[in-house]
C-alpha cells in the first residue's frame, strides 16, 4: 500500500496517480465542507482542492502525515471565500437543530442533553467564535486533525493553534455550560493540551 507522500511524489511523473490521493480523501474533503459551507458548496471546494493539490504536487514537500493536513489547508482557503455560505449554515443549525444529519464528534454530547436544543445551541456557539478560533476547532472536530495537522493546514504554529483550539474551547464551554470536545482530546492520537498544573 503507497503512502499518502508516495503517491504525490509518483504522481509528478505519472499524474493518473494522483486518483489514489483523490479515492483517499475526497470523502473526507466533501463533508467537512458540507458540514461548513453546506452541500451546494462542497462539491466545488472538493474538486478545486484536488485541482489545486494535482497542480502544486511538485512543489509538495513534508512527511507522508503531511499530506492530508495540506489538502485540509487548501480546502480551508478555499471555505474562507465561502465565510457566507458558512455562516448560514450555522445560523440554520442554531434554528432548527440541523434536523437532516448528526454532526460527527458531537454524538456523545447528544446522549447527554436533547438532541435538537443542543445542536441548536452549538450552532449559534460555532456560529459566535471568531472565524479563526472556529477555524481551528471544526479542523480538529469534523477533520480529525492533530494540532501538527492543524497547524500544517492552517500555516501557523503549533502554539498558536494550542491557543486557538484553548479560546474556543473556553467560549464553547461558556456558552454551552458542558465541555464539548474535551472527551475527545485523546482519540485518534491527537495530542491532548497540557495539563493547567503543569
Amino acid at each position: 500500500m503507497k503512502t499518502d507522500k508516495e503517491i504525490v511524489e509518483r504522481s509528478r511523473s505519472g499524474p493518473a496517480i494522483f486518483g489514489e490521493l483523490y479515492d483517499r480523501h475526497a470523502p473526507d474533503i466533501y463533508r467537512y465542507a458540507a458540514r461548513r459551507a453546506g452541500d451546494f458548496a462542497a462539491e466545488d471546494v472538493m474538486a478545486e482542492t484536488f485541482l489545486i493539490a494535482f497542480e502544486r504536487r511538485a512543489g509538495f514537500e513534508g512527511p507522508s502525515e503531511a499530506v492530508r493536513p495540506w489538502l485540509f489547508g487548501i480546502a480551508t482557503n478555499l471555505l474562507r471565500r465561502h465565510h457566507r455560505a458558512e455562516a448560514r449554515m450555522l445560523r440554520a443549525l442554531a434554528r432548527n437543530g440541523d434536523r437532516g444529519h448528526a454532526a460527527d464528534g458531537l454524538d456523545d454530547v447528544d446522549a447527554e442533553v436533547d438532541a435538537d436544543g443542543d445542536r441548536s445551541r452549538i450552532g449559534a456557539a460555532l456560529h459566535a467564535l471568531t472565524p479563526i478560533d472556529r477555524e481551528a476547532i471544526l479542523l480538529y472536530a469534523w477533520a480529525d486533525l492533530t494540532y501538527d495537522g492543524i497547524a500544517t493546514a492552517t500555516g501557523v504554529p503549533i502554539g498558536t493553534v494550542r491557543s486557538r483550539i484553548n479560546r474556543a474551547r473556553r467560549r464553547l464551554r461558556a456558552d454551552l455550560g458542558f465541555a464539548l470536545f474535551d472527551e475527545m482530546d485523546s482519540d485518534h492520537g491527537r495530542t491532548a493540551p497540557a495539563p493547567r498544573n503543569a
